[in-house]
């Protein structure tokens, strides 16, 4: 990347390659493509643009959508033509599948030389309705619809996509620190709300992510609460330190901190070659897209001595990806007010569709002026997001104790109903992330709120329904990671052994539930409730006289 005139003397061009240059061959995502396209639309139109794509060597095959079937497949200039009332398609470069409502109803389709079959290796979407509604739809997918322009660029670009293709494995995935779900389950699902391309799916309790649909919108890993799912282009730890570095640098040259302005070099590769004059406290960042940084990237860039964070929202940017960033933003903004710092120190910068020449960049900045941390950074996302907090909290003009957040922050508490809580500990059972914790021996709940990702695992599997959420963020680091008593019972005992074995408000709860059950209709049913399970099944076997075995065992022991 070379710089503009104007720029030719600031280091951030370098830097910004450097971090781009790492070596992902290891992780890469490979495509074939033989160029056999599928044609999707009107008989008329799909024929004259098969004409075309055969003429540039590719192998087409028009499928033409019909309310009713009739006849078998044609075939026009060498060119076959199949009908279907209805179809499904799936897949990307090198592998789209359609399935017909009927296989039937594609005639020749089922031919023994294969001709009609899938895979085909691209798709022209002639439809008014495309088949993928994916906001950004797979490689070697092209909806046209009835627009010429997007046809002309389509029939432009399908011709070179015959051979071999590859792209960085995008993104980390660590299912053991994964929120999605736990024993039957569902909690959150952020990082599926947010891929613009739906390459995550759930599968039960975790998610998988379609290598070959994921196209690095990043989006998933700035939504993703705790860093479960991570973007690796860069690692996030490599992206940091330059962050660092490149800030010490700015440091030497200005006394005014910086702001850092991201934008995603795919959708604005020439942004620093535009001839652009920028404000000198102004450093652009190059990300694979702008969906790829989050909240502990930006809060990251302000410990280090960034005086403020933009990000460059461009109209190519999807609307789950906006959506996601701000959502994010607002959080971050939150944080920033309650510790005293200026909220517009973090914000998004629309791209007119104009250009950037419009875009107002001559603002001035009452950004942060916290001294910059060295802390070091890793590739854990809550790790790094806690300790730019920890750093912008014993730095911060008029700290708060804590903050109330947005439905949907990855920070926050869980509070209790006491009282109809029966420390059955099935909240226990399904945090994934330890913010819940048993008492061991001891009847006790205890949280840990620096833990909590807010997935709301622990409010779907309490059975009493005692458990509600709290958005908020503890500022007070010690605060944040003591262990809170939500709930402590004395055990109860067997009556039979004097074993403690339960809590007296799980004896109670099952009591009544039980009470009209014909099983348990008899005293001594009755009396097995508050017995252990070793003595229970004992007195079961021994005639059902649970009474009569606590008097004995009362008399042997005076």
């Amino acid at each position: 990347m070379s710089a503009s005139p104007e720029l030719a003397s600031r280091p951030a061009p370098d830097w910004i390659e450097e971090i781009h240059g790492v070596d992902r061959e290891d992780t890469a995502v490979r495509y074939s493509s033989r160029g056999r396209v599928l044609i999707v639309g009107p008989k008329t139109d799909g024929m004259a643009a098969a004409i075309r794509l055969q003429r540039a060597g590719l192998d087409c095959v028009v499928l033409v959508p019909a309310t009713a079937v009739g006849g078998r497949a044609e075939r026009h200039d060498g060119i076959p033509i199949l009908r279907t009332a209805a179809l499904s398609l799936d897949g990307y470069l090198g592998n789209f599948r359609v399935t017909p409502a009927n296989s039937a109803d594609t005639g020749e389709r089922g031919r023994s030389d294969g001709e009609h079959e899938a895979p085909f290796d691209l798709v022209l979407d002639l439809g008014h309705t495309p088949l993928l509604s994916a906001e950004v739809p797979p490689p070697g997918y092209y909806a046209a619809g009835n627009a010429p322009e997007r046809l002309e660029s389509a029939l432009a670009e399908l011709p070179a996509l015959v051979g071999e293709f590859e792209k960085p494995g995008y993104f980390v995935y660590d299912p053991s620190i994964c929120a999605h779900g736990a024993r039957g389950l569902t909690g959150c699902t952020r990082c599926i709300d947010a891929c613009p391309t739906l390459a995550i799916r759930s599968i039960g309790e975790r998610i998988e992510v379609d290598p070959h649909l994921c196209q690095g919108g990043g989006a998933c890993a700035a939504a993703c609460p705790s860093g479960a799912i991570r973007y690796d282009v860069p690692p996030p730890s490599t992206l940091l330190d330059a962050l660092k570095d490149r800030l010490k640098v700015q440091r030497c040259v200005s006394s005014t901190p910086p702001t850092i302005l991201f934008y995603g070099r795919e959708s604005n590769p020439d942004l620093l070659n535009e001839g652009v004059a920028l404000p000198e406290t102004l450093v652009p960042v190059a990300l694979e897209e702008i969906g790829a940084s989050g909240l502990e990237t930006w809060l990251c860039a302000l410990a280090f001595g960034a005086g403020g964070v933009a990000l460059l929202i461009t109209p190519d940017t999807p609307r789950s990806v906006r959506r996601t960033l701000a959502g994010e933003v607002r959080t971050g903004q939150r944080i920033l007010a309650a510790l005293g710092y200026p909220p517009a120190a973090l914000r998004t910068l629309d791209l007119p569709i104009s250009g950037i020449d419009d875009l107002p960049l001559q603002y001035t900045d009452a950004g942060i002026a916290a001294p910059p941390a060295s802390f070091q950074t890793f590739d854990e996302k809550r790790t790094n997001l806690f300790l730019a907090l920890d750093h912008l909290y014993r730095h911060a003009p008029r700290p708060s104790e804590r903050v109330a957040l947005e439905a949907g922050a990855p920070f926050g508490s869980v509070e209790i109903d006491a009282g109809a809580c029966t420390l059955c500990m099935s909240c226990v059972a399904v945090c994934p992330s330890r913010a819940l914790s048993d008492g061991g021996d001891a009847p006790r709940l205890e949280f840990f709120e620096a833990n909590c990702v807010q997935c709301g695992l622990c409010v779907t599997a309490c059975p009493e329904r005692v458990l509600t959420l709290e958005p908020r963020l503890t500022f007070e680091p010690a605060l944040r990671r003591r262990a809170r008593l939500l709930k402590e019972e004395e055990p109860i005992r067997c009556v039979t052994c004097g074993k403690p074995f339960a809590t007296a408000s799980t004896v109670r709860a099952v009591t009544e539930k039980l009470a009209g059950h014909w099983m348990f209709q008899d005293a001594a049913a009755r009396r097995r409730l508050e017995m252990c399970q070793d003595c229970r099944v004992r007195d079961l076997f021994a005639g059902g006289t649970g009474g009569e075995h606590a008097v004995a065992r009362s008399g042997r022991q005076s």
